[in-house]
């Protein structure tokens, strides 16, 4: 064991109150070569004394949105300096190919740095007429101000970028927060910190406290100071959060996956539709919550695309991703690989061709090849549920009605692709699909300027763009008797 990771409270670091740890587990060796300290309710508390001091009487208080502005381009320049060191963090915590946090991770998180020192000083009030108060005249203005403390729970799939989408709106919004990272991926949130600290944010704006969600993510949600919830994750555990985060009235942003359709039509192209598909399937191991993984194609070429797309799952190298010629390492955790590849089973169970992949069993580390079925029926099981792993399905369809049918015949609405060269048709489906974004002949993109989050149980609120940062403020309004 080389690494031992505490927790980072106003501006330190501190041990678990009890002196409790949790292992680190390499996916690859499957050996543990670290630990972090496992947060308790104490520690909490002290973390959200500290951000609650920085929001209320503490330095923080007094800047305004250009000051704020120049701490967060400060901490983007950072964060640019050390990008190979977060790209390695987060793609050795979870067996990621560290070239994709590089080209897609990291520079999505640098850019939303940059977007907030923006919206820092666009948070700006309104002024409204108003019918007077009992026959005098009257100013009404209204003043935006930061929600209060922040709790943020962020996954272990792209622990920096979801991070950083977090943390960026809510400093460019004059919050304070305490992060709790998945106690897989610790590393990146506390180098993260320490940035922070290092650009000048005063000690106690962020706090990290690492540790398990039902222990240190429950006491966030408890805890009576702080005012918003911003959570990424399952489903399961965003109703928990919503239950609890009830009771005292706090603010909640959910972001709980999807199950995203990507529907090519007979006129796309084929060759751009299919590296779309594979892209929106196999990237980051297929964990990624908008990926790509219900395939539905027209009954035209659904069997050639099928076959095409296993081509290319059996073409994906996987192995230990530090090796330069491998495209795809294990999954992050084995309770992952366990579910996917029961899934994977129950898919064959339940009736659908399996193209390319399976069930898989390495001698070490978490590795499940890339998988394609086909000849699939929208109700299964692999069609409706979220596996986060590189599990693709194909289904056919006759008609664009249909499609769109199929489409939002689903619990989730996060993304959405559509493959076509009609664009007519494109926009129509487009507004058709219930979903938080589409995309029309790429994957749904992911830019620092635009809105994220899904509908139905995809989640509640937007992260990203200056709606983003908005959300972890509220309208305040503020009316003047005038004399005479």
């Amino acid at each position: 064991m080389t690494e031992h990771l505490k927790h980072f409270i106003a501006g330190a670091s501190f041990e678990a109150s009890d002196g409790r740890c949790i292992n680190l587990v390499n996916p690859v060796t499957e050996q543990v070569y670290g630990s972090c300290a496992r947060g308790t309710v104490e520690d909490v508390d002290r973390a959200v004394g500290a951000a609650r001091h920085q929001l209320e009487r503490g330095a923080w208080s007094q800047l305004d949105g250009a000051q704020r502005a120049r701490l967060l381009s400060k901490l983007a320049d950072l964060v640019e300096r050390d990008t190979d060191v977060l790209a390695d963090l987060d793609a050795n915590a979870i067996g990621r190919s560290p070239l994709e946090p590089r080209r897609m991770d990291l520079p999505n998180a640098i850019a939303n740095l940059r977007a907030a020192t923006g919206w820092a000083n666009q948070l700006e009030g309104r002024t409204i007429p108003s019918g007077g108060y009992f026959g005098a005249k009257t100013l009404s203005y209204t003043i935006r101000e930061p929600v209060g403390v922040v709790g943020a729970i962020v996954p272990w799939n792209s622990p920096l970028m979801i991070t950083v989408w977090k943390l960026a709106a809510l400093l460019a919004a004059g919050c304070t927060v305490v992060i709790k990272p998945s106690e897989e991926t610790p590393q990146s949130a506390l180098h993260l910190a320490a940035l922070a600290q290092e650009a000048g944010f005063p000690d106690g704006v962020i706090n990290v406290v690492t540790g398990y969600g039902g222990e240190v993510g429950r006491a966030l949600c408890e805890h009576p100071h702080v005012a918003k919830i911003s959570f990424t994750g399952s489903p399961e555990a965003g109703r928990e959060i919503q239950r609890t985060a009830g009771v005292l009235f706090k603010r909640v942003a959910l972001e709980l996956g999807g199950k995203s359709p990507q529907i090519v039509f007979d006129d796309a192209s084929f060759e751009d539709a299919l590296r779309g598909c594979a892209l929106g399937l196999f990237v980051n191991q297929g964990q990624i919550c908008a990926a790509g993984s219900r395939i539905l194609v027209h009954r035209s070429l659904a069997d050639r695309f099928a076959a095409a797309l296993a081509d290319a799952a059996r073409a994906v190298k996987v192995g230990d991703p530090r090796q330069p010629d491998i495209q795809m390492g294990p999954v992050a955790k084995k309770a992952q690989f366990d579910r996917v590849n029961r899934y994977i089973q129950l898919g064959i169970d339940q009736g659908a061709s399996l193209l390319a992949g399976g069930v898989s069993s390495p001698e070490q580390g978490w590795f499940v090849q890339p998988t394609i079925f086909a000849n699939a029926r929208n109700g299964m099981a692999i069609a409706q549920d979220e596996i986060f792993g590189p599990v693709g399905t194909v289904i056919t369809f006759d008609s664009e009605d249909e499609a769109v049918a199929l489409a939002n015949d689903s619990t989730y609405g996060l993304a959405a692709t559509v493959w076509t060269a009609d664009l007519v048709r494109a926009h129509r489906v487009a507004a058709a699909v219930k979903a938080g974004a589409v995309g029309i002949n790429c994957w749904s993109p992911l830019d620092a300027n635009l809105p994220w989050g899904g509908v139905k149980a995809s989640g509640i609120g937007r992260e990203g763009g200056f709606s983003g940062a908005l959300a972890y403020t509220e309208e305040k309004v503020i009316t003047v008797l005038l004399p005479g």
